[in-house]
């Protein structure tokens, strides 16, 4: 009997010793808020909310957020400004800001390159005249934006390859995939992601008459004849962390597009559900989950053999982004909700691809990033 209550004592204390919990940041735009996410391998809550902005009477619209390498800092980028955009710093210690600045107009997605110490973030342009935007680069030691490198038109989702040396971004409007030298801090390749798919637009059937010409001017690269709607609307990239190969979501084509970067060519489409949004690719490498904008749903994929293992249903309707937790076991998913519904974080288990918690958060939950575990 000894023997056996020594038995049971050892398994328990074992299963607190080995508990695991997850925790994970996550905007809510339409509320000026971000919300720290404790998920303790069963059931994920809301810890901590904080109030983000400067202007009380304005939605000022969280958008973008990262954690830097090291875990001591999480990045936001605010989109509303007047009319630039903000980038803000804060401590993980106590989730206060540590400085800020500005960036170009309606800054989103942004990443810190572990091998240059430089924070990358798009300029999105959403409200702008349909021209080329910018990737805005910041030193984030000192809160100062060094440089604008000019990328697509509405650049969105964007992240840095595994060794740091490289940002990756897509221009959902142009249709391109970009390639940063994050060390030369310039454009290195440009991939016209709807190549295979080209179809220029016949604008001698278009009634000119009826056009509003006064918004032309600066249109240089999208002029009359030359014009070009992209198919795909790539709206995110992730690169593999282990082989050469980068993911785009394909919202327009309902599609994950595989990139080669070597050959720096399309190899592959790979069917999903409607208007992929978000990608991320667990740390092991071996699953892809999407999110499906238009679908309420999230989709994981094997991608040793390019198959949609699951599909599940979100919570709410809207579904926006996903981040993996480090040991490749949960996926943390960002789902909007619609006009004044609350936002929800779907955590999804990756072994059994099914829903099993969901936290409550603020109006049209957003940008969602893994912190840690403990």
């Amino acid at each position: 009997m000894k023997k056996i209550v020594l038995f049971v004592s050892a398994v328990l204390l074992f299963g607190i010793v080995n508990a695991q919990n997850y925790y994970v940041y996550v905007t809510a735009e339409s509320e000026d808020e971000v919300a720290l996410i404790k998920f303790d391998g069963k059931d994920a809550k809301v810890i901590e909310t904080i109030p983000i902005g400067t202007w009380p009477a304005e939605i000022e619209g969280p958008h973008g957020i990262n954690v830097s390498p090291d875990g001591k800092y999480w990045y936001l980028s605010v989109a509303h400004g007047n009319p630039y955009g903000f980038l803000y710093k804060y401590s993980t210690e106590n989730n206060k800001v540590v400085g800020s600045t500005t960036l170009g107009l309606f800054p989103a997605s942004l990443q810190v390159s572990k091998t240059t110490g430089l924070l990358y973030c798009v300029n999105f342009n959403l409200h702008g005249d349909m021209v080329p935007s910018s990737v805005s680069v910041v030193d984030p030691e000192n809160m100062i934006e060094l440089t604008r490198i000019e990328t697509g038109v509405m650049p969105h989702g964007s992240r840095i390859s595994p060794d740091g040396k490289f940002q990756y971004s897509v221009g959902m409007m142009s249709g391109e995939l970009f390639e940063i030298d994050a060390i030369k801090l310039k454009v290195s390749r440009v991939l016209d992601l709807d190549a295979d798919m080209a179809e220029e637009m016949d604008h001698s059937k278009m009634d000119h008459s009826k056009m509003d010409h006064g918004n032309m001017q600066g249109m240089e690269k999208a002029s009359m004849t030359t014009m070009k709607h992209s198919k795909t609307k790539p709206t995110w990239v992730i690169p593999h962390p282990i082989e050469r190969k980068a993911y785009v979501a394909g919202n327009g084509t309902n599609d994950i597009l595989e990139i080669d970067l070597d050959k720096w060519e399309v190899t592959g489409r790979m069917a999903g559900g409607k208007a992929p949004y978000n990608v991320d690719i667990s740390p092991d490498g071996k699953k892809l989950v999407v999110t499906y904008k238009g679908g309420a749903s999230t989709g994981i994929w094997d991608l040793n053999n390019k198959e949609e293992l699951a599909r599940v249903d979100n919570t709410r309707k809207v579904t926006h982004g996903v981040t993996i937790s480090s040991d490749s076991k949960f996926a943390f998913v960002s789902v909007e909700g619609i006009g004044g519904e609350p936002g929800s974080v779907d955590v999804i288990d990756l072994s059994s691809n099914t829903l099993v918690s969901s936290a409550e958060v603020g109006k049209q939950a957003g940008g969602i990033i893994f912190w840690k575990m403990d």
